[in-house]
């Protein structure tokens, strides 16, 4: 990567706290195994996708448009970005 930002690929636009899961709208194909990085101003933390669910069924991979939910290390909040590392 050219910078240590990553690819801008979605926002958090929610966020379960009872099951620390965030709810990503993506523009672009993310995948389990691949890292990202949650960003809000001056908060922000890199993670590896360990899990992808839509409507509460498990898959692999989310494609550009897909709202997905994945497993949160920390808490986010709406509006946050997310960019794969």
């Amino acid at each position: 990567m050219a910078n240590n930002e990553g690819k801008l690929i979605g926002k958090v636009i929610h966020y379960f706290s009872n099951v620390e899961v965030a709810v990503l709208k993506i523009k672009s194909a993310l995948k389990v195994g691949d890292k990202i990085k949650f960003k809000k101003g001056d908060n922000e933390f890199d993670q590896k996708v360990s899990s992808i669910q839509i409507d509460h069924k498990k898959i692999i991979a989310g494609k550009k448009g897909d709202e997905i939910a994945v497993k949160s290390k920390k808490r986010v909040k709406e509006g946050w970005e997310v960019y794969k590392l």
